[in-house]
């Protein structure tokens, strides 16, 4: 049997569009890219969450020489938010990047071990986080909940049948 997963988003052709709650965390995200630390590659990312409580916490992705132990931005945001502001939820997650070789004009995708970690933190709280995608320029891409990212994903619910 072939069955078929599909992943729903909205685009947006710029920033202009989004909701000023939106563009405002997305210029967040954008001012953590200053904190980057990408030495290595050069592809800088940062990150914004607001959370439940009205406050905003961002991050920035900090490479390593040995690049299996390089923290993306989305993960530093997600542990500076929770450790933090426990009691708080993410409700919406901006995130952006930009390149030192090239500009990045698609929107900035969390990579997989982070998308598995948005996944726990929506499990965790109950509650969807939204994603709000950009690159430098180019479209906005919107998720109304991270575990759109990961479908079929593995969970908690695995872990109980073993």
């Amino acid at each position: 049997m072939r069955r078929t997963v599909q992943i729903a988003f909205t685009e947006y052709e710029s920033p202009d569009v989004l909701s000023p709650d939106d563009r405002q965390l997305l210029a967040a995200a954008e001012q953590a890219l200053e904190k980057a630390h990408a030495p290595y590659s050069g592809f800088r990312v940062g990150a914004a969450a607001r959370l439940s409580n009205g406050l905003v916490v961002s991050g920035a992705n900090f490479e390593n020489a040995a690049y299996p132990m390089c923290l993306c931005a989305e993960r530093s945001t997600l542990a500076a938010a929770v450790s933090q502001y426990p009691e708080a939820h993410i409700t919406t997650l901006a995130v952006t990047a930009a390149a030192q070789e090239h500009p990045v004009a698609s929107p900035a995708m969390p990579c997989g071990a982070c998308r598995q970690v948005l996944l726990e933190a929506e499990q965790k709280f109950g509650k969807p986080i939204r994603l709000v995608l950009r690159g430098q320029s180019g479209p906005v891409w919107v998720f109304e909940r991270a575990t759109d990212l990961l479908p079929l994903a593995f969970g908690p619910d695995m872990l109980r049948s073993i």
